[in-house]
């Protein structure tokens, strides 16, 4: 056990970067839906995982439904996190509806549903630029087939009140709410915002103090002594490590508001870590699952290194106690603890881009990395 563990005391939750089980990660799976593809470049899902096997090496076919996730089911059970959450970038559909005007869709067929209960997740985020891919339609069979599995959703819905609604987790250290929402600057188009009579996701129109506290006050009017509140936003570019000054104002509006940990997800790679007022900001988590191996483009950001989050969190005050985070890469398809150059690489890169922000990212034991609230 790390220093880092040891400290784990408060309500710890598991929070990760984008989890995209489409395209060639459902190729591989028990059930593949169909390959077709509408891409500028290319038509059919195997593809990108024959261009992982001539990165890496062959991958079984079918591999079992847990094989994406590797060693991170270990790590999982290593940690025992009181809450789990996983912000899903792919359509659980066998439809074929094809949203326009997008270059990139992703759907994994549902009966490989099974790929995604591995895990265990208390709550899948939707608010994202893929929850729509595949129409309404494809963002209906998603909610029915997550439901079927006993996974609650956060950030979409059948309407404006169920997309905007929180997710509420029981857990032996307190329950853990959850408030998901999406913003243009991550590829969401601003007609998938759900409304009063159409499905789709929690979309925010703008930064301001006012939506900050709105989307806090969902959260915190449903907040007990013990509860912890996390706001769950799908917002920025794919790739960079500068944070505009908009989304660090509207985090620290969030947290004035009541809000205790904001995840924040849509880069490719993980971005800056700031403790404000005592409370975790996660500007962007990068990548956990993807088909993203063998192509080319972005190296020097080294997106096959992927970070798992754990995130101890004093019930009582809603302050940080200690963010444990655990260097993962991808090979074959699969996570797979990173190596001791892997991890150094993610601590001087995250702690180089996080130091603007305040924060000191320091090395344990066992490949883990730690943030302490200082």
């Amino acid at each position: 056990m790390t220093t880092a563990q040891a400290e784990m005391d408060g309500l710890t939750i598991f929070l990760c970067g984008d989890v995209m089980t489409g395209r060639g990660v459902d190729q591989i799976l028990p059930h593949p839906g169909d390959p077709t593809l509408r891409e500028p470049v290319v038509d059919d899902a195997r593809t990108y995982v024959e261009l992982a096997e001539q990165a890496n090496g062959p991958i079984p076919n079918p591999a079992d439904f847990s094989w994406p996730w590797g060693e991170a089911l270990g790590v999982l059970d290593e940690f025992a996190p009181d809450g789990r959450l996983l912000n899903l970038e792919t359509a659980v559909t066998s439809g074929s509806d094809f949203a326009p005007y997008k270059a990139i869709h992703y759907r994994m067929h549902p009966d490989n549903v099974e790929c995604l209960t591995a895990p265990r997740p208390d709550v899948c985020v939707l608010a994202n630029n893929h929850t729509l891919d595949f129409g309404t339609g494809g963002l209906a069979d998603t909610l029915r087939v997550l439901a079927d599995a006993g996974i609650p959703c956060a950030g979409a819905g059948l309407d404006a009140e169920e997309a905007h609604r929180p997710a509420v987790t029981e857990t032996d250290g307190g329950r853990v709410i959850c408030i998901a929402a999406g913003m243009k600057s991550s590829g969401i188009p601003g007609s998938w915002a759900a409304t009063e009579d159409r499905p789709g996701v929690a979309f925010l129109s703008d930064m301001s103090v006012r939506t900050a506290t709105l989307i806090a006050d969902r959260a915190v009017a449903l907040k007990r002594a013990g509860d912890v509140a996390v706001a769950s936003l799908h917002w920025g570019s794919n790739y960079g490590y500068d944070i505009d000054s908009s989304q660090r104002h509207f985090a620290h509006h969030l947290i004035d508001a009541g809000i205790d940990v904001v995840h924040g997800h849509s880069s490719h790679h993980p971005r800056p870590i700031e403790v404000y007022r005592g409370k975790l900001i996660l500007y962007g988590c990068g990548d956990l699952v993807n088909d993203y191996e063998g192509i080319g483009g972005y190296q020097a950001y080294r997106g096959e290194l992927r970070l798992m989050y754990f995130a101890s969190v004093d019930p009582a005050s809603g302050r940080l106690i200690v963010l444990n985070m655990v260097p993962m890469r991808e090979v074959r398809m699969r996570l797979q603890r990173g190596a001791c150059v892997d991890v150094e690489w993610m601590r001087s890169t995250l702690g180089d881009t996080s130091r603007l922000f305040g924060t000191r990212v320091e090395t344990e034991a066992d490949g883990v990395l730690a943030v302490r609230a200082r």
